[in-house]
């Protein structure tokens, strides 16, 4: 197959195309390289998608593929008016985050979305869900029967950078003082990883499969999460304090991602956001190994990294320190 993957140089597109060229694909890659650059056996065309449709200049196809992960609507349009009618598959990355509700496990992919940003306008950090909406329906609207949309939901195992779904057992492999954990015991984590999320998107496009997908793992509980990540180090169930949640928002501690956050932890109303069905896909071939090996893949890339590093999401040391000290200064 002839492949063009707009993008390739990040995390899932890097990943696509690594899996494609093995496969034997012929594989090109849309992108600017500003912070790295695609696999190696890939042809890569250097293109700034906002400079609108000149950046597709040096890839006008036909293309037995396009795969495109945007999360700009504007930039999606260009891509889906001057490549739209020279594929014969086309794969939109979009994100769970375009559901409205986040409030029902088990919810479908028949849940409601987010209403779509205005079209012409460009997405912002702020309205990423709103983002993806735009562009499935923008991409059904032009490509119409030959769509494949992706709903993929957080995504873990090696080249992660969000530094989410690796804190705990990068935190815990550190093995120094005491960690602070949320008291959430039952609360729903659901990891997909990279390599099987890639795996089934190429195989689909390869298929020729369409219609709209959750691509999710498999809903594992926190405490399961958490004591795997111990096992994998060695630590003692002794060497954590479990806070309540409560407690935790009294302190300013934030929700599941960025500076001074408990990753995975997430606000009262989304006891559904990482525990949507992701039967259709299931159904639809997407194969997933064992969570524990994409933990276990996920610490050796933390370990790679640095374990000490300034990270995106989760406490500081020093942070987490004052927070143990004063939680067991407050239950005596």
């Amino acid at each position: 197959m002839r492949i063009l993957v707009l993008g390739g140089t990040a995390f899932l597109s890097a990943e696509i195309a690594r899996q494609a060229v093995a496969s034997g694909h012929s594989v090109t890659c849309l992108a600017r390289g500003t912070s790295a650059s695609p696999p190696d056996g890939v042809t890569w065309v250097r293109g700034d998608r906002s400079m609108g449709a000149a950046a597709f200049a040096e890839v006008g196809g036909p293309w037995d593929s396009v795969i495109d992960v945007s999360r700009d609507p504007v930039q999606a349009r260009e891509a889906l008016d001057v490549l739209g009618h020279v594929a014969g598959h086309w794969t939109f990355i979009s994100s769970c985050s375009v559901y409205a509700d986040n409030t029902v496990p088990g919810a479908d992919e028949s849940a409601a979305l987010l209403e779509p940003l205005p079209e012409g306008r460009p997405g912002t950090p702020e309205t990423y869900g709103e983002s993806k909406s735009a562009i499935e329906d923008m991409t059904l609207a032009l490509v119409g029967e030959k769509t494949h949309i992706v709903r993929a939901g957080l995504i873990g195992g090696p080249g992660d950078g969000s530094d989410r779904y690796g804190y705990w057992p990068a935190r815990f492999a550190v093995n120094s003082e005491t960690v602070l954990v949320p008291d959430i015991p039952d609360a729903a984590t659901q990891i997909i990883d990279v390599r099987d999320l890639a795996a089934w998107i190429l195989r689909s496009a390869e298929q020729g499969l369409t219609g709209t997908y959750n691509a999710l793992g498999d809903v594992v509980k926190f405490d399961d999460y958490i004591s795997a990540s111990q096992r994998l180090v060695g630590t003692a169930a002794e060497d954590t304090v479990r806070p309540t949640e409560d407690w935790l928002v009294e302190q300013g501690v934030d929700y599941w991602s960025g500076p001074d956050s408990l990753p995975l932890w997430l606000p009262p109303g989304h006891e559904g956001f990482q525990a949507r069905s992701n039967r259709a896909a299931r159904n639809a071939g997407m194969t997933l190994r064992p969570w524990q090996e994409t933990l276990a893949a996920t610490l050796a890339y933390e370990q790679q990294r640095g374990l000490e590093r300034e990270r995106k999401a989760g406490l500081s040391r020093d942070r987490e320190r004052k927070l143990v000290a004063l939680w067991r200064e407050q239950q005596r």
